[in-house]
């Protein structure tokens, strides 16, 4: 999948999102930010995790790092039992190469869960589909689409 398959799923669903492509690679929030000019604070990352073997997908703040054990918690098990997804299971599950995974447009929906931090910002970028190009979208609808459990599992 890319950045067109992330697109047409945005434009089935009548996403206000915008895809940017950027004549850079964007491989670090530092990147990411200075490409498109923003915030370090307004770039999410969505991480996969494979809790008990099922996939989960967590979208944070690119900035924070994302605890297992309160990650572990709020899914009801121990903390050996969720590990981060491999670069293979991620392409494999997502249909996006580390790096580029957007918080939604899987090839099958994944439970995701927000982190808090992330709606403190009214703008985000995240992953869009390719290693140069950024979803825009707002934090509302961010919201709306995923319709994930908002949790507080990152630093700050």
């Amino acid at each position: 999948m890319d950045s067109s398959d992330l697109s047409s799923f945005i434009g089935a669903r009548n996403i206000s999102a915008q895809i940017i492509h950027l004549p850079v690679e964007t491989p670090t929030v530092a990147a990411a930010a200075e490409a498109v000019g923003v915030r370090p604070e307004q770039i999410i990352k969505s991480v996969l995790f494979m809790a008990d073997g099922q996939p989960v997908l967590v979208v944070a703040n690119g900035l924070t790092r994302i605890h297992r054990k309160r990650l572990a918690t709020v899914l009801k098990m121990s903390r050996r039992r969720v590990k981060i997804a491999s670069g293979e299971q991620v392409l494999d599950i997502t249909g996006y190469a580390v790096g580029s995974v957007p918080p939604f447009g899987h090839p099958t929906p994944l439970r995701t869960l927000l982190d808090q931090g992330v709606l403190t910002e009214t703008i985000v970028y995240g992953g869009g589909g390719e290693s140069n190009a950024l979803m825009r979208l707002t934090t509302t609808e961010l919201q709306q689409v995923v319709i994930g459990q908002v949790v507080d599992i990152a630093d700050r």
